[in-house]
């Protein structure tokens, strides 16, 4: 659970990100300038104040940062997790993009043009882009129309969403097993699909998701 301390604590990084003091973040998203003040964080009295839900999403709105982007900053990630870099903009491929040859290396970095671009609070990886779901075949984790944003460079583990690109232009989401010998075990998203075993020469690359926007 988030403390007071927390929230608090995450809406001064959210400041740092932006090299804005709390008062001129309060500002920026139409507050009174003291809305985010230390003096406002406790009453009187001495007991916790917390700020309100309107004044947050007032300030998240302004800045172009995701709830759970501020959730993140709130839970003060570790080290070694994906940073916050607000506000990036990485390039969107479509399915059918992601099927065609010209669009990725074979680490599956995105490369070449033609794609559009969307603004997420983003990662800190050059690498990263949002790949846009279609069809029902990974439901329910993931729906047509979601955007699944992909680390090439990301470390990848047991039990971690991925996405595959196989040599024969087939691009899928699945669940990361286990790799044998000779090939990656796989288990399906979607309870209706089968698990598959892919043999590593197959694949063209694969990269973890690590993060969905819907």
């Amino acid at each position: 659970m988030l403390s007071h301390q927390d929230i608090w604590a995450a809406l001064d990084r959210l400041a740092d990100k932006f090299a804005m003091s709390p008062s001129a973040m309060a500002r920026q998203a139409g507050l009174d300038p003291t809305t985010f003040n230390k003096s406002k964080r406790r009453g009187g009295d001495g007991k916790e104040r917390w700020p309100s839900t309107e004044s947050l999403a007032k300030v998240l709105n302004a800045l172009g940062v995701s709830f759970e982007d501020f959730a993140t900053l709130a839970a003060k990630s570790q080290a070694g997790r994906l940073s916050i870099a607000m506000g990036a903009n990485v390039p969107l491929i479509r399915m059918s993009q992601a099927r065609e040859d010209g669009f990725f290396d074979s680490s599956g970095y995105p490369v070449g043009e033609g794609w559009d671009e969307i603004r997420v609070p983003g990662v800190s990886d050059d690498h990263i882009f949002a790949l846009q779901i279609s069809g029902d075949g990974m439901m329910p984790v993931l729906r047509d129309g979601d955007r699944a944003i992909i680390s090439p460079s990301a470390n990848i583990r047991r039990g971690d969403r991925v996405i595959i690109k196989t040599r024969m232009g087939e691009v899928m989401a699945k669940s990361f097993d286990k790799m044998s010998a000779g090939s990656a075990q796989l288990l399906s998203l979607n309870t209706n699909i089968s698990n598959r075993a892919i043999p590593l020469k197959d694949i063209r690359w694969m990269a973890k998701i690590v993060w969905i926007s819907q």
